[in-house]
């Protein structure tokens, strides 16, 4: 499939390190609260389906990388660590037993912020190419996440890793992540020759 020639943000993490080190950690929040809501919106939309539940989401991303940023030591990007999340925030969402709790979240200042910059981009999401969404539609969450994290934000194999390996586990190892990957590709490239897109 064609790849699209939309670039992903680009995160000043060099800004919101020096704000952490200055001791600005509310500041340095917002920031990249800001800087990426519109990514983790995308990422969240593709595993979970549902935008209630990418919403709710969002809101425990959002909140954790705002109460955990003080604590955060640098030693991968942040980049990573915001997908890093992302991703426990969507398995938090998973979890029967805390979805049978059925409890909205509080409205807190990050959360604010990232539903604020989920509107601003909300224009851009109407705008992607809607057959292309379908097909991706038909993977499982984790193709979808694959896929999102290789193309859309184009993180290397080895950040793919780090996002995607379940904590406490061994890194997947890249060989197979590109596996997967090439399995993907050729997936969708059935599914759209059935389609009639290619």
């Amino acid at each position: 499939m064609a790849r699209r020639a939309r670039m992903p943000p680009v995160l000043d993490e060099t800004a919101i390190r020096a704000l952490c080190d200055l001791g600005r950690h509310r500041e340095a929040a917002t920031d990249a609260i800001r800087e990426l809501t519109e990514a983790m919106d995308r990422y969240l939309s593709a595993l979970l389906r549902d935008e209630d539940d990418a919403a709710d989401a969002r809101s425990i991303w959002a909140e954790n990388l705002w109460k955990g940023l003080p604590a955060f030591r640098w030693e991968s990007s942040l980049r990573v660590w915001a997908y890093r999340l992302a991703q426990n925030a969507a398995l938090k969402l998973r979890d029967e037993a805390w979805r049978k709790r059925g409890r909205r979240l509080r409205t807190t200042e990050a959360s604010v912020l990232a539903e604020e910059a989920h509107r601003s981009s909300m224009m851009l999401h109407e705008l992607r190419a809607r057959k292309v969404n379908q097909l991706r539609a038909q993977l499982e969450p984790e193709e979808q996440a694959l896929l999102h994290l290789r193309l859309d934000q184009e993180l290397s194999w080895k950040e793919i890793s780090e996002v995607l390996t379940p904590p406490g586990e061994e890194p997947i190892p890249e060989a197979t992540l590109r596996k997967r990957f090439e399995r993907i590709k050729e997936k969708l490239a059935q599914a759209a020759r059935k389609s009639g897109l290619i």
